[in-house]
């Protein structure tokens, strides 16, 4: 079997299925920056593909058998191109080889001395936005793959010089299993993407499979407040150092306040103190990101005020509690939140911030995640004191259990559902008023909605 391996070195030429997904663009500029020639096709237009022709890659829209031309020696797939794609099916005839997204980054990450990987249920794009921060503080030019934007970067990538690469690692359809890692996180393990998993405990042994393939010389770390987490990785024989608010995980947190967004805390390390943070990203949810990533710092040898600068400077991810203006006297955040376990998090984050009123558009993302956490949902979107839904995004799957957004509302009191985005808009305008914040929620394009209202408050 050919190994995605043997195409890593420069004047090899491939080609990308899906070129404008986050991870895809990602892997383009990683792979030109390592002398290989990358050309792509996408379905549609979007920032990622201007972006990716700015910079020199020749980007199809729409996939065609004659994009597979004569001189491209691999082919790269995203998850959502099958089998019965025309650009596959002709890489097939032509025996040219098609790779797993994962499988590529995954041969990548074995080029690197210290290959972090971020792992988790939740949290994986804050964390792996703040150990490329630190990494950055500390002067180690990583190259970086996270699955969101960061600003710092103005990008989810960063092709470094370095001997480190931080990853965002995801356990959907056991991805993260193709990589290689020195250091595996594992951030919280909760039941989700239960169309692949079969149940907690076949997610649990998948992490533990992910964390079993640190060497013996590498780390795992893990949190120690997650039950799940720990019980994953119960008697792996490797090091393993815990992370959490309790005072008996090896890196924890004492004195914290908070003033506003902001939170400030001392970092204790084995009984003493490692350094003081002053993070303004809110939540405790953040300060337990935050102690993952110092956690994995420990592990790389940088020092603590890297640490301490580096979580400084972090201001958020794309999509994670981002503020995008204001609207009627609101404030609009957006957020990706998507399972009931982050809009947890959120709500408790947000209820710490004294607005008046919390109003929450969610949009559900996916069928099969709506139907297995029905109840769930339920709980949590009974907390706001306003709710909107949008139907749900569909992404990669069809309507095949007849469910929707509609049916929740329902066991919401007082929550309204708008299969459009212009009934959510103008319900928006009628309710919105000073000292409420504005909450776009979930992973699909929700964020639209208070995009435009906020641009509309501007004209």
């Amino acid at each position: 079997m050919i190994e995605f391996d043997n195409f890593l070195s420069p004047g090899r030429k491939g080609h990308l299925i899906g070129i404008g997904g986050v991870s895809m663009s990602s892997l383009a500029e990683v792979l030109k920056g390592m002398g290989i020639t990358v050309t792509g096709s996408d379905i549609n237009e979007s920032r990622n593909v201007a972006e990716l022709r700015a910079h020199g890659f020749t980007i199809h829209i729409g996939h065609r058998a004659e994009n597979i031309t004569d001189d491209i020696e691999f082919v790269v797939r995203t998850a959502a191109a099958h089998d019965d794609n025309p650009e596959i099916i002709a890489a097939h005839e032509r025996g040219i080889p098609v790779f797993e997204r994962t499988q590529a980054w995954g041969a990548i990450s074995k080029d690197y001395r210290n290959a972090l990987c971020i792992a988790g249920t939740h949290g994986k794009t804050t964390t792996t936005s703040m150990c490329t921060h630190i990494n950055m503080a500390a002067d180690r030019d990583p190259t970086v793959m996270i699955g969101g934007t960061l600003p710092l970067l103005h990008s989810g990538h960063r092709v470094g010089h370095g001997n480190t690469i931080i990853m965002e690692a995801c356990e959907y359809y056991n991805s993260f299993l193709s990589f290689h890692p020195t250091i595996a996180v594992i951030l919280n393990i909760e039941a989700d993407h239960l169309d692949f998993f079969k149940d907690l405990d076949d997610i649990k042994a998948s992490f533990r499979a992910f964390a079993e393939r640190v060497p013996v010389d590498g780390s795992i770390i893990v949190n120690f407040d997650d039950v799940n987490a720990m019980d994953a990785v119960k008697g792996i024989d490797r090091h393993i150092m815990t992370f959490g608010l309790s005072p008996w995980a090896d890196v924890h947190a004492e004195n914290i306040s908070y003033l506003g967004e902001n939170s400030c805390f001392d970092i204790i390390y084995h009984g003493r103190k490692y350094t003081d943070v002053t993070l303004h990203v809110p939540g405790e949810h953040n300060i337990k990101n935050a102690l993952a990533a110092t956690a994995a710092s420990i592990c790389l040898g940088i020092r603590p005020n890297a640490v301490k600068y580096g979580l400084a400077g972090f201001n958020g991810a794309g999509r994670r509690f981002e503020f995008k203006g204001k609207f009627n006297g609101a404030d609009v955040y957006d957020d990706y939140a998507h399972h009931p376990g982050e809009l947890r998090a959120l709500l408790d984050m947000v209820e710490g911030l004294n607005y008046k009123r919390t109003v929450v558009v969610f949009q559900p993302h996916t069928y099969t995640r709506t139907a297995a956490l029905f109840d769930d949902f339920v709980t949590q979107l009974r907390r706001p004191d306003v709710v909107l839904l949008a139907e749900i995004f569909a992404a990669r799957e069809k309507n095949t259990i007849g469910i929707s957004s509609s049916q929740l509302a329902e066991q919401i009191p007082g929550a309204n559902f708008y299969p459009g985005f212009d009934g959510l808009e103008n319900a928006l305008r009628s309710l919105a008023q000073p000292g409420d914040i504005i909450l776009t929620v979930g992973a699909g394009d929700v964020y639209r909605v208070g995009e435009r209202l906020v641009a509309e408050a501007k004209e």
